[in-house]
Formats: C-alpha cells, sequence, structure tokens
C-alpha cells in the first residue's frame, strides 16, 4: 500500500499546518505534497519531511504571500496527478483538487473561505493592496473557481471533517455526509526546552491567533485592557499587524510578539493565567493547547469552540464578540476556581494517538477498495 499526503500550502504556522505535521507523523515516510512552500514561514519541522511541490513554486513572491497566487492555483493543482494508493489531503479548498491513480480521502479543514466566505477571507478592514487584489480576483474567478471546487470534492472518495460546525458546512455546500474527527492540540506540552519571554510579566492573559479581521483580536485588546490588573500577550503575525501594533501602543498593557518557538509558546501558555478566543474557528485548537497545560478559555460561543471548551469545566463563554461581553467573561475566569487536572483531561481526549489510529484505519479501508 503506497500512502501520499497532500496540503493546500506550506506557507504559514497554524492549525492546519499542525494537523498537516500529524499526518506526517501517522504515515513516516509519506511524501507531502503541496503547491507552496515557505520554509521560513512555516514550522521547522517540515523541514525533515519529504515535500513535494508544483512548478508554481518557482515564484518566490507566492510562496511568501500565497494568497496572490489565487488566481493560478486551481491549474496548479488539477495538473499535478499523484501515484499511490491512497491519497491523504488536508484541505480548506485546494489539495482536495489534486488528481490520483487511486483512492482519495479528504480531511477538510473548511469549505473554499475565498468562495463562500469572501469577506471574511478577503478581510473586512482595508488592509491594503493585497486584500484588495485578492477580493478583486474573487469578485472575476469567483463563479469559475466554484464550479472547479464542487468538482475537486465530488471526486473524493471519502470526507473526514474537523468539527461540527465544518461538517454541517460541508453538507450544505457539497451535499456529502462527512465523519468528524477532531485534530489534535500542537505537542507543545511535550517534555522538552522552554524558553521564558523576558518581556513578558505575569499575571498575563494569551491570545494566540492569526492577525486578520476575522480573529478579532483588535476586540480582544480593547476587552482585556478594560480588565484591571492583567496583561495581554498576542501571538501571531498577518496582514493586521501594523494596525494591532498600534492598538496594542495606546493600550499599555499589551505585548504583540509575533510569531515565537513552540519553547516560547509553551512558557507562555504555563505561565498565563489564561486564553482568550474570540475569532470565528472552525474548530477550536487554542483551547485545547490552553488545556495541556491547565488554563481555562475565555471563548466565543461560536463555531469550533463549542466542540473544545466545555463551560465551567476548562472555560467560559462571552455570546458576541464585543469589547464588553468579553470583558464581563474574563473577569468570570479570572474570579473562578479551576481544576488543573479535569482541564488536562478534557484536552487529553483529544490526543494524537486517537487523530493517528482513526486515520490510518480510514486509510486502511479505502485501499482494500483499490
Amino acid at each position: 500500500m503506497t500512502v501520499a499526503l497532500a496540503h493546500d500550502y506550506v506557507t504559514q504556522r497554524g492549525g492546519a499546518e499542525r494537523v498537516a505535521l500529524a499526518m506526517t507523523r501517522a504515515f513516516p515516510g509519506a511524501a507531502l505534497h503541496t503547491t507552496l512552500y515557505d520554509p521560513a514561514g512555516t514550522f521547522p519541522e517540515f523541514a525533515a519531511v519529504d515535500i513535494r511541490t508544483m512548478p508554481i513554486n518557482r515564484w518566490g513572491l507566492l510562496r511568501r504571500h500565497h494568497r496572490l497566487a489565487l488566481p493560478f492555483l486551481a491549474k496548479a493543482v488539477s495538473a499535478h496527478r499523484v501515484d499511490a494508493d491512497v491519497l491523504l489531503a488536508s484541505s480548506s479548498g485546494w489539495a482536495h483538487g489534486i488528481p490520483v491513480t487511486g483512492r482519495k480521502i479528504v480531511y477538510c479543514h473548511a469549505p473554499a473561505r475565498w468562495l463562500y466566505q469572501s469577506d471574511r477571507y478577503a478581510g473586512a478592514q482595508d488592509a491594503g493592496m493585497r486584500a484588495r487584489a485578492v477580493g478583486a480576483a474573487i469578485r472575476v474567478l469567483g463563479p469559475g473557481l466554484r464550479d472547479w471546487d464542487q468538482a475537486a470534492a465530488r471526486s473524493a472518495d471519502r470526507y473526514l471533517v474537523n468539527s461540527t460546525v465544518v461538517q454541517a458546512a460541508v453538507r450544505d455546500v457539497y451535499g456529502i455526509e462527512a465523519e468528524v474527527l477532531a485534530p489534535p492540540p500542537a505537542p507543545i506540552a511535550a517534555e522538552g526546552a522552554v524558553e521564558p519571554v523576558e518581556q513578558v510579566t505575569a499575571p498575563f492573559l494569551l491570545c494566540v491567533a492569526r492577525l486578520l479581521p476575522y480573529k478579532n483580536v483588535d476586540v480582544v485588546i480593547e476587552a482585556v485592557t478594560a480588565v484591571g490588573g492583567v496583561e495581554l500577550v498576542i501571538v501571531g503575525d498577518g496582514p493586521e499587524r501594523n494596525r494591532l501594533a498600534e492598538l496594542a501602543r495606546r493600550s499599555g498593557r499589551t505585548h504583540l510578539l509575533g510569531r515565537v518557538s513552540d519553547a516560547q509558546l509553551k512558557w507562555l501558555y504555563a505561565h498565563s493565567a489564561g486564553l482568550v478566543a474570540a475569532s470565528y474557528e472552525d474548530f477550536g485548537l487554542s483551547p485545547l493547547e490552553a488545556g495541556s497545560f491547565g488554563k481555562p478559555t475565555a471563548a466565543l460561543r461560536d463555531g469550533g469552540y463549542l466542540d473544545t471548551v466545555i463551560e465551567n469545566t476548562n472555560g467560559v463563554f462571552f455570546d458576541s464578540a464585543d469589547a464588553a461581553a468579553i470583558s464581563a467573561a474574563v473577569e468570570r475566569m479570572l474570579r473562578a476556581r479551576w481544576s488543573e487536572r479535569a482541564i488536562r483531561k478534557h484536552a487529553a481526549g483529544f490526543s494524537e494517538e486517537r487523530f493517528a489510529a482513526r486515520l490510518a484505519a480510514v486509510v486502511a479501508e479505502e485501499a482494500a477498495r483499490v
């Protein structure tokens, strides 16, 4: 049995990329096919993976700014045929279109956001020339890309999804019934190096998110600034960074760190008073990361957080992404008495071993049909 893996593009450090890495550990030695690979922009662990890129990867600008590649990706993906008994594709809208000689399993993080959530993808705020270019490309290319995307979804033999929210979206968008297989939290709680972040002092709250408009990091800054006696540390990068850096400067109690190493992130989780998660997510991964350290989360009662946060067990909810609601939830979280043991136990239920075992079973079932 030959198994191949795929991921949309390996250019970022996010939850989807951590899932792709978990897949490479579940199937050691399997090649990972992708459109673009930027070693400097993603997790260093990908350097040990057999990554097979497409010809479009020759363009350095596209490797550094993958959104600009949107007009070219459908053609690049369609031309990249993989010879394998089973292709397991980690996809938010591109890898599911890769042709394969055998069976195709799609692990869907969400149906293509640029087609079905275009305002959110391009950025509700004006993030400059790149956002305008992406928005224009979506308006022009949208109808054709939707046809391509629907055909790509139908080419799969089996769909897995990361959450109940995405399960419903896949049903609505593609008419496909998919199995929910929650991804594991990042393996950052394992034994290993810890690196303190010297400019951060306790007590502080943590926000881990890409700096995009729909992540609502600006509202988190406003909300935590209004809560006395605690600072805010933001981990993540993205097109909103300059605007958020100015908001952080004005708050006087916000540290915008950008990207950090896993050793630094371990230290931040371990020393935080808790996590604030206000973004619109298809799967709520960061509360599980925090939970690995016994830390609670104040989360938006929406999307993937409904799968990973149990109120009063590992966190509290706020009902809308506005500063007043977030501030009130943060204050409740800080006042509450939490059981680190119960929080860690909840996070352990999403282990990588469970994830890998189910993937192996599904791949074996599909390989038997070749």
